[in-house]
């Protein structure tokens, strides 16, 4: 499901006539992309993220979306202003290509976030991989957007990169790692053995879990931390999680996906295979025939129009070691110290520890307490 550079082509000509428009009425506003398309984390069918910065007392939604109207942008019935949302935004899908788009304006922390992300794609190689993989996962099952009962991308990028943080047996800043098993192991981490009810997640100095207690001093209006509680790294005192209200739900097919992909890589099954299943992957995972339309069309109108950026052509070159791990792989897991329970013990040190935690903390954040 990595995206393609006719899809990064076709997206690139949304943005650019929208961005027309917008030029048109406000010659110095200042149009950014964030979101999943920026960072390049976007799936066939995700939205496009835009903001636009200009010199405004209140945003100027329908001005916009008259002009956008006039020139035939979007589906007309598509446009939609929410003007009354905690950011208002215009919601639109492009009349071309039918992709969705929203655009707020003067709001930095989506910039920000994907700056920040994109750091963490650096440093980690491999986490582009691991987030498309889990993206197409949850968004099969409608738990890709809080609204549907699910958690939002930047919850779900976030665990990853913690996950990758505390991961104590390997160097995952290395792309050549088997990315199977990390699924595997993610999925073990966050679907049976972390403790949603009393651990936090932080990813500032180098990532740890906290005690929810300490988050709370940190939180405002006496808030108290969510079932999935994740630190925003970006602005101390907001919790990530907070409006995924269907966390367990998440954690509960994380734990179903976990039992398949284990079973699946056992000695066992690879002397009876399943021949129903294309691959490991595929037991979890399905693209529809209609997003396999979509995107044989893209190829075609827009296969000539490739501008491939060097991001995107070192992700395309080493896409394909997201493979299953082997028997032997599994066998040689099984022998070694389990990952979760020497995660627990790394959980003790100070290191892991905010600099504020007394001993008390230290002892309730070590051992089972945090991930049983």
């Amino acid at each position: 499901m990595s995206p393609r550079p006719e899809e990064a082509a076709m997206r690139r000509e949304v943005v650019k006539r929208i961005e027309t428009v917008i030029k048109d009425l406000w010659p110095t506003a200042d149009v950014q992309i964030f979101g999943s398309f920026s960072t390049g984390l976007y799936l066939p069918t995700s939205d496009i993220d835009l903001v636009v910065f200009g010199k405004w007392e209140r945003p100027p939604l329908q001005l916009l979306e008259q002009a956008l109207r006039k020139h035939n942008v979007a589906e007309p019935y598509s446009i939609k202003v929410l003007d009354k949302a905690t950011v208002p935004i215009i919601k639109l899908t492009d009349q071309e290509t039918e992709v969705k788009v929203d655009i707020s304006f003067n709001v930095e922390t989506g910039v920000k976030a994907a700056r920040f992300i994109k750091e963490y794609m650096k440093k980690y190689s491999l986490l582009p991989y691991l987030i498309l993989v889990l993206k197409q996962f949850l968004l099969q099952r409608d738990l890709n957007e809080v609204f549907t009962g699910g958690i939002s991308s930047y919850s779900l990028i976030l665990m990853a990169i913690s996950f990758l943080q505390l991961h104590p047996r390997i160097d995952a800043r290395r792309a050549d790692e088997n990315l199977g098993m990390l699924l595997i192991e993610f999925f073990e981490l966050y679907g049976r053995n972390f403790n949603y009810l009393k651990t936090g997640i932080r990813i500032k100095n180098g990532g740890a879990y906290i005690a929810k207690e300490e988050i709370m001093k940190v939180m405002t209006n006496g808030y108290r931390p969510s079932m999935l509680c994740i630190e925003d790294p970006l602005l101390p005192g907001n919790d990530v999680g907070r409006s995924s209200y269907g966390a367990m739900q998440v954690k509960q097919v994380f734990d179903y996906a976990y039992i398949v992909l284990s079973h699946a890589v056992s000695p066992l099954a690879r002397s009876y295979p399943n021949r129903d299943s294309e691959s490991t992957l595929g037991r979890i995972i399905k693209v529809t025939q209609e997003v396999i339309d979509y995107r044989a069309w893209i190829k075609k109108k827009w296969g000539s129009k490739i501008n491939l950026s060097p991001e995107l052509d070192n992700r395309l070159k080493i896409r394909d070691q997201i493979a299953p791990c082997n028997g032997e792989q599994q066998q040689k897991r099984d022998s070694e110290q389990s990952y979760n329970q020497r995660l627990a013990l790394s959980l003790a040190t100070t290191q892991q520890l905010s600099s504020g935690s007394s001993a008390s903390s230290v002892s309730s954040l070590s051992g089972s307490d945090i991930v049983s």
